[in-house]
């Protein structure tokens, strides 16, 4: 059995990658001064990058699960993640609002994919 970590740290891996499929730790945003859906769309371009690294892509997808800080501004991560996400392919999803580690991030992500010809 071959796993491969990626990104690691003392504490977690940013990527780890098994049988065939490439799991992300949650991403979050770079520069929490942004709103809703800046935060959202630097948590996915991180995700396309950390993807990249793996070997695989955001056509990939399998699955998504998205923490909010607030509800209220979900219709704004959503139109982020409709731009970003590949027609056609949308993943199973789960969204949910969630108190983040730090105060100023008002989003989550994280992500499994598959490598292709795995």
């Amino acid at each position: 059995m071959t796993i491969q970590y990626q990104d690691s740290n003392t504490r977690m891996s940013q990527v780890t990658i098994h049988n065939g499929t490439v799991y992300l730790a949650g991403q979050v945003p770079a520069d929490a001064s942004a709103d809703m859906r800046g935060q959202t769309e630097q948590v996915l371009a991180r995700i396309d990058q950390l993807l990249a690294q793996a070997g695989t892509s955001k056509e990939n997808l399998l699955s998504a699960q998205i923490w909010v800080s607030s509800m209220v501004e979900f219709d704004q991560m959503n139109l982020a993640w409709d731009a970003w996400v590949v027609p056609g392919r949308p993943p199973v999803r789960a969204a949910i609002e969630a108190k983040l580690a730090k105060p100023e991030w008002k989003v989550e992500i994280m992500v499994v994919a598959a490598l292709p010809g795995a």
